[in-house]
């Protein structure tokens, strides 16, 4: 492997080779030797073979970075672990249907904007899905007589369908539903970006603005050649079909680098409970100093190793890591320090007696009485005082 690299000029171009290598190899075999390419789509093919490029390049760079190199290689590790394996299977299961089929992450933060979001994805994703097995040849209808067509996948027969029945309505415009889906989600994004004033003030063009422009331009494009040759008899069909094509490779160009990225690398989001799940008794971890379990073993080692990668490694004086501590520890100690107070002794929780005499409250729990060693009787007409309070209308 170590000589094959050497033939390249690094390893993203190594696996940029391999991409692409594969993707003609599976168009050799789904189209019979390249006897059934379409060649009015061979502009599609040039283009999505250069976003292939892209993605892996992107996708490179992405895996490199210390934090997802550390969450890729213990993902997986996981995964090829007999003892995770219903774990895994749950994790990737639960994931899969909440993030990519329900969107429900989405759905927390509004219910317009996760019809919104919901709209543009699965529009994308049946629309990426038929353009590339048609472009790459992954699948063809022949015409076996006047009224029926079969459907060929990777150079199989599948199956037949009626020319004019329902299905094949489906499928001659399952390009139009896509783009239908992705135009209503584009539109109801950027009538909240234009409204909405808390979105405008931290929103960039090139981030946010852009990717919906594109997306507006490939959709609007499309349904409008459908329109030619539907209502039109063809009218300026053939300009038409250069600029939807035009748009297209722009999108497929800016796809990797921009913030459409997001799209291919949703699904590893099963890598976090597949990995950094947290169940009672499976890896969990006790804090150092209350000895409460707040974490997850593995997803602490990551974070440690992460840190000290980036020379961020944060040792406490004891030979211990600020992340060997829960949250509210962790507040405590940053509050003591920046008082320059030393910890106090006994109940860790206990007030904090500063050199002017105030006293703190514990950190990370709640305030008690006994805390402060109030007497009994002191304890008992305080609370009939409070009983006797008047109260304010």
């Amino acid at each position: 492997m170590l000589k094959l690299e050497k033939s390249f000029y690094s390893k993203t171009s190594m696996y940029s080779f391999f991409v692409v290598l594969i993707l003609f190899f599976s168009m050799w075999v789904s189209t019979s030797n390249f006897l059934h390419i379409d060649m009015a789509l061979l502009g599609y093919m040039i283009s999505s073979m250069v976003f292939a490029i892209g993605l892996v390049i992107r996708m490179s760079f992405w895996l490199y970075r210390k934090a997802t190199n550390r969450v890729a290689s213990r993902s997986v590790e996981n995964l090829f672990t007999k003892e995770r394996f219903k774990r895994n299977a749950r994790a990737i299961f639960k994931t899969f249907i909440d993030n990519i089929i329900l969107q429900k992450f989405i759905f927390k933060r509004g219910l317009y904007r996760g019809i919104q979001h919901i709209m543009i994805s699965w529009g994308c994703l049946i629309s990426f899905a038929f353009t590339f097995g048609l472009t790459f040849g992954w699948f063809r209808f022949d015409l076996i007589d006047s009224d029926t067509y079969q459907m060929i996948a990777f150079d199989i027969p599948v199956m037949t369908m009626a020319a004019h029945g329902w299905f094949s309505e489906i499928v001659y415009n399952i390009l139009n539903i896509g783009a239908v889906m992705v135009m209503i989600g584009v539109c109801m994004a950027l009538y909240r970006r234009i409204t909405d004033y808390d979105v405008k003030v931290t929103q960039r063009f090139e981030f946010d603005l852009l990717p919906l422009y594109i997306l507006l331009a490939v959709t609007g494009t499309g349904l409008l050649l459908t329109l030619s040759y539907k209502f039109l008899g063809g009218f300026g069909h053939h300009y038409m079909s250069m600029t939807h094509q035009v748009t297209v490779i722009i999108m497929l160009m800016y796809f990797p680098f921009g913030k459409l990225f997001h799209v291919p690398i949703r699904p590893l989001a099963t890598a976090v409970p597949m990995s950094y799940q947290e169940v009672l008794k499976v890896d969990t971890k006790a804090c150092k100093s209350c000895g409460q379990p707040y974490s997850n073993d593995d997803q602490i080692a990551d974070v440690q190793a992460i840190l000290k990668a980036q020379s961020f490694d944060l040792q406490m004086a004891d030979g211990s890591y600020l992340s060997d501590y829960c949250p509210g520890c962790r507040r405590r100690m940053r509050a003591l320090k920046q008082m320059n107070l030393e910890a106090p002794k006994g109940n860790p929780y206990g007030p904090v007696n500063t050199t002017n005499g105030i006293h703190l409250s514990g950190f990370g729990k709640k305030r008690s009485d006994e805390f402060y060693d109030i007497e009994e009787e002191v304890k008992k007409d305080l609370g009939e005082e409070k009983e006797h309070e008047p109260v304010s209308r």
